[in-house]
């Protein structure tokens, strides 16, 4: 794990992302934001900015991993959707980047504690050019980020776990009702339902 930070907030997962839910059944893929900001943990799928981090009035984005100029039938696909932050969605446009579901970023991507990225091969290189993760103003970002996560840490643990904690307004999925759901264990095992059981990592 880089850095002293613990957790290091610019880690991706080990290995590929394996969905916890599969709901189906919505015409409006809208429908589903609840469900992927529990998947992918309330932050995005490829820069890892948080939402607890960013303005969220106009808040984080539904991706189609496969553009859906390519495949329209999979427009309303659970498993074709991602959840990015407005930069990475608006710049990855229709562009075709691997997904964190079938390739683990982390044998593509490295964040440096010094807020610098190093693409690993070429599918890293690939979304690093496409979404401009190498920019000035993006390592800058991260440098800042991460050199005030580690002042906290050392120096103000309280604000450290509200910076790096799950945001308040945890989405309760059994509020929600999909005409299908394959993999409805995924419910108990969500955020919300975790919380509820006092079982909420207190950072992540």
């Amino acid at each position: 794990m880089e850095g002293s930070v613990t957790p290091y907030p610019f880690a991706y997962e080990e290995g590929e992302h394996v969905r916890r839910h599969a709901p189906s059944g919505w015409a409006d893929y809208q429908k589903y934001r609840p469900w992927l900001r529990d998947e992918f943990c309330f932050r995005c799928v490829y820069c890892l900015n948080r939402e607890r981090w960013v303005d969220m009035r106009r808040g984080f984005q539904i991706d189609h991993s496969v553009p859906q100029k390519l495949r329209p039938d999979l427009k309303a696909d659970y498993g074709n959707l991602l959840y990015l932050c407005p930069s990475c969605n608006s710049m990855k446009s229709a562009h075709l980047l691997a997904d964190p579901c079938d390739v683990a970023l982390s044998s593509c991507i490295r964040f440096q504690r010094d807020g610098t990225v190093e693409f690993l091969n070429k599918e890293g290189e690939r979304i690093v050019e496409v979404l401009g993760l190498d920019t000035p103003r993006l390592v800058d970002f991260r440098r800042c980020k991460i050199g005030a996560l580690e002042s906290l840490y050392q120096h103000d643990p309280i604000l450290f776990v509200e910076e790096m904690s799950f945001p308040q307004d945890l989405p309760d999925l059994t509020e929600k009702h999909p005409s299908k759901n394959l993999k409805p264990e995924g419910v108990g095992n969500s955020w919300f339902a975790l919380r509820e059981r006092g079982e909420l990592p207190e950072v992540y």
